[in-house]
């Protein structure tokens, strides 16, 4: 095979499209048809295929649980991320959030409150969500239950042996990197201690079965995952995490990214730190005439339309 006689019909761009979409939800739009042509054709040249439609055959025909289509969405997936990302946001849930779900679990008789990182690539998201409960002095281990889950199986090993580059640490504190990692041939390993407290899995959010076994959530974190989506798979994931929080439960998004359009059923609720997603307790609706929802909803849609 030669670089010049692999190139992409619109109709074989197509049906890439429609099977990834259909899998997993991830959008590629014809202005993607470059990119998704050429990560597409690093996969083939690794298994000496021929051709798109030959490599799209053999993924029809070994289906979902075949194992290649996990490969190349592997192949395909775009993991940009680092400790500490979107930090207000972050601040918001600790000295927030988590001491607000803690009151809950205690008055519904204890238990830890349980956070799921949606989308959580090499696991610096969950990591930092540990570090930062820590440093608030709250002991994970009785007060949080941090799930974190990914589509990549090629990310989740790199989040589960938790070693990083320095480019992972553009908003990292020295000495909360000297506190919490050790330094090894130019990379830095997470400490055990924060390691343990995170359960990593393999995860479909379109799967809603599997998504069924993580059990009633408190938190859930979905940070520049859904921009990723179609309309369509967007509903039908913001249905599941509907699903999934208990009452008064928090849903936190991505900073370019809001529920306009999606879904009523969650109501903005605006924070010391930042403007989040909650799930109404019973009988408890979000103020009418709240001049910072109205204030939030409008930069959000002006954000949305701006896109």
């Amino acid at each position: 095979m030669h670089e010049s006689e692999l190139r992409m019909s619109e109709g074989e761009f197509r049906m890439f499209a429609e099977l990834v979409r259909g899998h997993c939800g991830l959008h590629f739009g014809p202005e993607t048809r470059f990119l998704l042509e050429r990560r597409i054709e690093r996969r083939m040249r690794e298994l000496s295929v021929p051709s798109f439609a030959a490599y799209h055959l053999e993924l029809r025909q070994a289906g979902v649980s075949g194992g290649e289509l996990g490969r190349l969405i592997d192949e395909i997936t775009t993991n940009e991320t680092y400790f500490f990302r979107e930090r207000r946001q972050l601040l918001a849930l600790v000295d927030e959030i988590l001491p607000e779900a803690m009151l809950q679990r205690r008055e519904r008789g204890g238990g830890p409150v349980t956070v799921w990182s949606a989308g959580c690539a090499s696991g610096e998201e969950p990591y930092t969500i540990v570090i930062m409960a820590m440093e608030a002095g709250l002991d994970p281990a009785a007060n949080l239950r941090v799930y974190a889950a990914d589509i990549s199986r090629r990310m989740l090993q790199r989040a589960r042996q938790g070693t990083y580059r320095e480019s992972a640490f553009r908003e990292t504190d020295a000495g909360l990197r000297a506190r919490y990692f050790a330094e090894k041939d130019g990379q830095w390993r997470i400490s055990d201690d924060v390691k343990k407290h995170v359960d990593f899995l393999h995860l479909n959010l379109l799967d809603r079965g599997k998504v069924a076994l993580l059990g009633a959530l408190d938190v859930i974190l979905c940070r520049n995952v859904l921009i990723y989506f179609d309309m369509e798979r967007k509903r039908q994931v913001i249905s599941t995490f509907e699903d999934k929080l208990r009452p008064g439960g928090h849903l936190l998004l991505g900073h370019s990214e809001s529920l306009l359009n999606l879904t009523t059923s969650l109501e903005l609720r605006h924070l010391r730190q930042d403007m989040v997603y909650r799930k109404p307790l019973p009988g408890l609706r979000a103020p009418a005439a709240d001049p910072y929802h109205a204030a939030a909803a409008q930069a959000l849609r002006r954000v949305e339309e701006g896109r």
